[in-house]
């Protein structure tokens, strides 16, 4: 370790029980941050900080307006980029002995494998179930410790999963065996978020990550850490096995598995909804996206946010086809089937991958 970089961690190496030698094992590892998103962007900053040698993130997504008031990584400046690539610049930056692989990408069954293959701990800050569980089960798969957060709303969860990669410990899906119903749990764009929520959780979850890495306390192993930040009150609950679970020894279909998965039939890719809109094609289109979502960036159509859905559902029209879009395609998914049921014999369809796909 250079000179410069033990004057960077001097406080580190004077605390008790923390050496040269735990210093030197951070910048060893290599941590694989799933999301540069609300818990991706503080986690990222105290990784960074503290030294862990290499770091991938994985993240699709752009900034947008309303991401601002909690991923403290990005600014108004970098509204439309690609989070991947920003917070990389800025990370790079903060600390340039840190080596920073980018994945511009969704992570999904086809590549999870390859890619948490080249790490040593993942930390999973997602924000749907598909990829929690895709994690959860590519981790186990890969013998890959898997250090889980959530938010929402005001409340908070930490755990260590799939510890050391062995079967005997606790992963996710003996927390929740089985997904929620499809839209029973409202993700932060519908259900909102307290802003210093995901500092809060991000840096708990940076916490055990360095804890595991440097061999120094306990982690939260078998343990579900609950925060709430209106009354500041935490619990630790004890995760048990689940006997029933089987083997995993391969990746599924997650967004089937959770029950947010469209027929083809059902759904529209950015190619044909341009090749529509060149040929003047009729059908209506419908943005599911909250008010600001829209006004900071639109593809067009009436902006109907998912939650008020049912109360203007006089506003889409009977005798076309309309077309749905989120940011991801996951809000517009949960319009389509609402749509469906309340209009059986209409054609309605998603736009695959949401109106940040293919730009």
């Amino acid at each position: 370790m250079e000179k410069e970089e033990a004057k960077r961690y001097e406080r580190h190496l004077n605390l008790p029980n923390f050496s040269l030698d735990h210093q030197h094992k951070l910048k060893q590892s290599k941590v694989l941050v799933i999301g540069a998103g609300g818990l991706g962007a503080p986690l990222l900053q105290y990784l960074v900080a503290a030294g862990v040698g290499t770091i991938g993130i994985v993240d699709f997504d752009r900034v947008e307006e309303s991401n601002l008031h909690r991923q403290i990584l990005f600014d108004d400046g970098d509204i439309g980029k690609l989070k991947v690539k920003t917070a990389a610049e800025k990370l790079k930056r903060q600390n340039s002995h840190v080596n920073i692989i980018e994945y511009p990408l969704k992570l999904d069954s086809s590549n999870a494998l390859e890619i948490i293959s080249n790490f040593d701990i993942v930390a999973d800050g997602s924000d749907n179930f598909p990829t929690r569980y895709l994690v959860n089960d590519a981790c186990v798969i890969a013998s890959k410790t898997n250090v889980f957060a959530s938010i929402f709303r005001f409340e908070g969860q930490v755990s260590v999963f799939n510890y050391q990669g062995i079967f005997s410990n606790p992963n996710y899906r003996d927390l929740f065996p089985n997904p929620p119903l499809p839209g029973s749990v409202p993700n932060c764009a519908e259900a909102g978020v307290l802003g210093v929520l995901p500092g809060i959780i991000g840096a708990m979850q940076a916490n055990e990550v360095i804890k595991i890495i440097t061999g120094l306390g306990k982690p939260l192993l078998g343990k579900l850490f609950l925060f709430d930040a209106l009354s500041m009150q935490s619990r630790t609950i004890t995760i048990k096995l689940d006997k029933a679970r089987k083997q995993i020894n391969r990746l599924i279909d997650y967004d089937e598995f959770c029950g947010v998965k469209l027929d083809k039939n059902d759904t529209i890719s950015a190619d044909e909804l341009k090749k529509w809109i060149e040929m003047e094609y009729p059908f209506f289109m419908v943005d599911v996206r909250d008010e600001n979502e829209h006004e900071t960036k639109s593809i067009g159509g009436l902006n109907i946010p998912l939650k008020k859905m049912e109360e203007r559902i006089g506003e889409i029209p009977k005798e076309v086809e309309v077309v749905f879009y989120c940011q991801a395609g996951i809000r517009s998914l949960q319009a389509v089937k609402f749509m469906k049921q309340k209009r059986p014999n209409q054609k309605f369809l998603n736009l695959e991958g949401g109106c940040s796909n293919g730009d």
